[in-house]
């Protein structure tokens, strides 16, 4: 990929993108951000890469790969490696497209599908984006629960104790929207500071794990097939990278027109990569132990019985900084994605809109629903199809695109240069269709009796092995290229 990016200069679109600033307030909205104001640098993005993904649920992602895979230690680290930093390599990629535009992703995907034709991508990022912000904030209630349940004495069980659940919700959305309303720059610095505290407790509450395993079980595992250890790496790229692919340039808009691609790759890769590998490895080391992890209906509480007394207190306060890191994050660029579906309301409102449904999810799944875990693998291998298939075609695109129009990417009326037909893009729509389609043939989406879809073709080597998104990505991709979208229209 070429790295030059042509940054048009400052515009009549560019006076009307200027934002007025109230302290650290940031109410900008969706529109590109002008050159003269991106002064972001690579090491800020390795921050708030690393600081989203501290969070706990690395480890039951990590025992997945041991008590659902059967991988040996040794082959789910490796496993770790490429499918986490491998997949957060693909989410570098996409924010470039950051850099050169400086606009959210999903407003930059007008300049790909059509102002109207991209609703469709648009929603499902709002749907994950939703999703994982209900999955953290499940985790961290239960986190919650359980700190109280030792400080205080109180029942630990969500459906017997609802107000002190309620409580629980409120307060980590509270402290979400607290960040994630006041915006890009105060989320970068909180990540920043965030990352040396909260990492600094999760590598005490690791060594307390790691000194409490029994090695001669872990070494005695026989290693699994290669075909396991493809099937993992789809599960760890479709649970990690894959789910933010789509909510990258949401933070890279405000990187320098100078910065090199390679170094927006490499800031991904690491930074996410780091913490993903060292967790995912912890949880897949701790459940050769002891498998139980895997089908935990609460993970935070399974962790917490195999840690000695004096240590559940950090490691709660921990789990829950992590999630509440990740979850900054993601609210953040749900609140763009809600803006981007042409809901007139200012960012800060549509951050709360969000939390809202956030804060009612997590309240179904912990006072209402019987399990968590089933439903969150699940969930994440349903989206990692159209959400890949998306990313198939807006590299694509990205190939031959050098800059966007900001004055087009904003108006979403005939005028637009985006408009194409009808609002949409014919090309794009198609692969992007045609890709969901084929990825979904061979998609299982949740474990054993309790998957909530099978494909037709799941059963075939693809589709066992977990490689649907695989076939996904180069469906979208290849059809889009086949049809001439990597030839940009001028």
């Amino acid at each position: 990929m070429v790295e030059s990016a042509q940054v048009p200069g400052t515009s009549a679109a560019d006076k009307v993108a200027s934002p007025e600033r109230t302290g650290a307030l940031e109410t900008r909205g969706i529109e590109p951000v002008p050159a003269a104001e991106r002064h972001g640098h690579p090491m800020q993005l390795f921050w708030v890469w690393f600081a989203a993904n501290i969070s706990i649920l690395g480890l039951p992602l990590g025992a997945t790969l041991v008590a659902v895979q059967h991988l040996a230690f040794w082959q789910a680290a490796l496993v770790a490696v490429l499918g986490a930093a491998g997949s957060f390599a693909v989410v570098g990629v996409v924010s470039i497209a950051g850099r050169r535009g400086g606009a959210p992703g999903l407003t930059l995907s007008r300049a790909v599908f059509g102002v109207r034709g991209n609703i469709g991508p648009t929603v499902v990022s709002l749907v994950s984006r939703l999703g994982w912000e209900t999955v953290n904030t499940t985790t961290a209630a239960f986190a919650f629960l359980s700190l109280c349940a030792i400080l205080f004495g109180a029942n630990a069980d969500a459906k017997a104790s609802p107000v002190l659940t309620i409580a629980g919700v409120a307060l980590f959305v509270l402290l979400t929207v607290t960040v994630s309303g006041l915006g890009h720059a105060v989320l970068v610095a909180v990540q920043r500071w965030s990352t040396w505290i909260f990492g600094a407790l999760n590598v005490v509450v690791a060594v307390s794990l790691v000194t409490r395993i029994h090695w001669g079980q872990v070494f005695a595992a026989s290693p699994a097939p290669v075909g396991a250890m493809i099937a993992g790496v789809g599960t760890i790229a479709a649970g990690t990278g894959i789910g933010w692919a789509n909510a990258s340039a949401d933070m890279s808009r405000y990187q320098s027109p100078s910065v090199r691609a390679g170094s927006l790759v490499a800031s991904a890769a690491a930074g996410a990569g780091i913490p993903l590998v060292l967790l995912i490895s912890l949880g897949s080391l701790v459940s050769a132990d002891d498998p139980s992890l895997a089908s935990a209906g609460d993970p935070v509480a399974a962790i917490r019985e195999l840690l000695p007394s004096w240590m559940a207190v950090p490691y709660l306060i921990a789990a829950f900084g992590g999630l509440l890191l990740s979850n900054h994050l993601s609210v953040y660029s749900a609140g763009l994605t809600t803006l981007t579906l042409g809901i007139r309301i200012k960012r800060v409102y549509a951050v709360v809109v969000d939390i809202v449904v956030t804060f009612l999810g997590s309240l179904y799944f912990m006072l209402v629903a019987d399990g968590f875990y089933g439903p969150f693998i699940a969930f994440i291998s349903l989206l990692a199809v159209p959400i890949t298939a998306w990313v198939g075609v807006f590299v694509v695109d990205m190939v031959r695109r050098r800059d966007y129009d900001p004055a087009a990417l904003m108006d979403v009326h005939r005028t637009s240069a985006y408009w194409y037909r009808a609002g949409c893009e014919p090309r794009a729509l198609l692969a992007w269709a045609a890709a969901i389609v084929a990825g979904y043939l061979f998609t299982t989406a949740g474990t054993g009796a309790d998957a909530w879809f099978t494909g037709p073709l799941a059963g075939t080597w693809l589709g066992a092995n977990g490689l649907g998104w695989v076939v996904t990505f180069a469906v979208g991709a290849g059809l889009y290229a086949a049809l001439g979208g990597a030839r940009i229209r001028r």
